[in-house]
């Protein structure tokens, strides 16, 4: 993936540019405060740096800035799951910022958030600032680079770590709650055993209610059936009618026996044959509840003992009836997980063993670390030769920790010598300023490689570097520019020369206000440019026959050696 485009409007002092960039190695140069570093700082808000309102420029609404990739298709995956579209493998980054510091993003179109552009745009870029040293003090910042350049994935241990502080943690409590859980479960025990004496069942509850209202009514209930049957039936005291059987037995005798003179009576008859049956039915079902109904004072009273059972527990515990099974098996549950809270030995056997596989893999992590130390100080020394410090050493120290942290089994540090025969020390105390900017360099250099992203960003890392020094610089971006895309900006004409690109930043009068442009400039005003990053704005023949000598030599280093 490499940036091909940054389009800016309103941003600090660039009223507008549109800025295709190259493939391989592009240097960014211009006067004292022509606004080099604006490029890198718009890149910056379009990977989602935070928002702020000072990079409004005066007198704009808001600030729009759009950064345009190609060969996105490693991020198709992260880019569906997020549900960004991926056209044709490109990718567009665009964020605005109003004068109020509220911003808006997108990716490819889509609404996004700052911190999806981070995501992002840690896969697309890696920027070296000119103060890139300052996090070498910093020990995550120095531990990760480590980790990274030995290909080391503390993953596993940190999830170990996690878990290991997970069961201290219930421990620790287990052990200073152990009063209070016993009272806990104390009190959970009692509760139970004065609901378990009930042992209220499911559905318990209703099915009683249902029992009492019917014992309750037993007799109104037998009455009712009584007077049914008779209806039916007819009974001892009727007038010799019959009941309602005996009259739909006429009715359908009537019918049958004339039917065949009138078809039409046999739908009738029919009706009355089932009705008929129906009665009869009824008639059986009810002398059957008869014979097993009687009044049963007993059983009623048993069943108003056992309803104000549950109706003394419900209202003790603040509950309705229905809800006291639901509220026992919750007290079972309650005091199952109390129990097995204050079961210590389990507890202190699960911290024990979640140490163990912490400590396995941190050892695992401890070993990677002792094979990748030397080599990556062998390779920053050996950078460090090439930029003005001979005989200097650096030195990645592994210093055990006592107790582990999340990070491991040690601290990382690196050490540096800045000439022979001196000691090592760290790096934040490395007096010349100097060193600090080339040790930050050969360490960017060497470490370059170990991220996906296609395009890197040096801002000034060359600051304190002159002379032989600042050449070897410039060969260094320009081997970075053969695999991977480079930009620098840059007050080394030496390291503009070995540029494949070279864009110029310059300001501007555009009425009352000052703008900044960038442009890509050719081989003669590219001259121009190393002459005056030579002598100053006093160009001179001789400057300008030294600025073309320096293109030409670029050139002729860069080209490929013949056999």
């Amino acid at each position: 993936m490499a940036l091909r485009r940054i389009s800016l409007r309103d941003f600090v002092i660039v009223k507008e540019l549109g800025l295709d960039l190259a493939a391989g190695f592009s240097a960014l140069t211009g006067e004292t405060g022509a606004g080099k570093s604006i490029l890198v700082d718009a890149l910056q808000m379009a990977l989602g740096s935070r928002a702020d309102a000072g990079v409004v420029r005066e007198g704009a609404q808001r600030a729009d800035i759009a950064a345009e990739f190609d060969g996105a298709e490693h991020l198709r995956g992260w880019l569906d799951d997020a549900g960004f579209d991926t056209p044709d493998g490109t990718l567009l980054l665009r964020r605005t910022i109003d004068a109020q510091g509220k911003s808006r993003a997108w990716i490819n179109g889509s609404p996004a958030t700052a911190a999806q552009l981070r995501e992002v745009g840690g896969r697309m870029l890696d920027i070296h600032g000119q103060h890139a040293w300052q996090t070498l003090t910093r020990p995550e910042a120095v531990r990760g680079l480590l980790d990274a350049y030995g290909g080391i994935d503390t993953q596993p241990m940190a999830r170990a770590w996690q878990a290991w502080r997970e069961a201290q943690r219930a421990l620790d409590a287990a052990r200073a709650a152990q009063d209070s859980l016993q009272r806990e479960q104390e009190r959970l025990a009692w509760q139970i055993g004065e609901v378990d004496k009930l042992a209220p069942g499911a559905d318990e509850w209703e099915d009683l209610n249902a029992r009492h209202t019917r014992l309750s009514n037993a007799q109104s209930l037998i009455d009712a059936a009584q007077e049914a049957v008779r209806a039916l039936e007819g009974g001892s005291d009727d007038d010799g009618s019959g009941g309602a059987t005996a009259g739909l037995s006429r009715a359908l005798a009537a019918l049958q026996s004339q039917e065949h003179l009138e078809p039409d009576f046999r739908a009738a008859a029919e009706v009355l044959a089932s009705s008929l049956a129906q009665a009869e039915d009824a008639v059986h079902s009810l002398g059957a509840y008869l014979r097993r109904t009687d009044p049963d004072p007993q059983a009623l009273a048993v069943l108003d003992e056992r309803l104000a059972s549950w109706i003394s527990l419900a209202r003790r515990y603040k509950r309705t009836p229905a809800e006291l099974p639901a509220l026992l098996a919750g007290w079972r549950q309650e005091l199952a997980a109390l129990d097995a809270a204050a079961d210590l030995d389990a507890l202190e056997a699960a911290e024990a063993a979640a140490r163990k596989a912490f400590a396995a893999q941190a050892r695992q992590v401890s070993a990677a670390r002792v094979r990748a130390a030397p080599r990556l100080s062998k390779e920053i020394t050996t950078a460090m030769q090439g930029l003005g410090m001979e005989g200097g050493r650096f030195e990645v120290a592994l210093q055990p920790h006592d107790p582990p942290t999340a990070s491991g089994l040690e601290d990382v540090a690196f050490l540096v010598a800045g000439h022979a025969g001196s000691t090592p020390r760290p790096v934040g105390k490395v007096a010349s300023g100097g060193e600090l900017s080339r040790i930050a360099l050969a360490i960017a250099v060497t470490t370059s490689q170990l991220g996906t992203a296609q395009t890197l960003i040096f801002d000034e890392v060359d600051s304190g570097v002159g002379g032989a020094v600042a050449e070897t610089v410039g060969r260094l971006m320009q081997r970075l520019g053969r695999d991977r895309q480079v930009l620098a900006v840059t007050h080394l004409p030496q390291v503009a020369a070995c540029a494949d690109a070279h864009l110029v930043v310059a300001k501007q009068r555009d009425g009352a206000a000052t703008v900044s442009t960038v442009v890509s400039v050719g081989r003669d005003a590219r001259i121009a440019e190393i002459a005056r990053m030579l002598a100053g704005e006093r160009r001179s023949d001789t400057s300008l026959a030294h600025a073309r000598e320096m293109l030409d030599r670029a050139v002729q280093d860069a080209a490929p050696v013949r056999s």
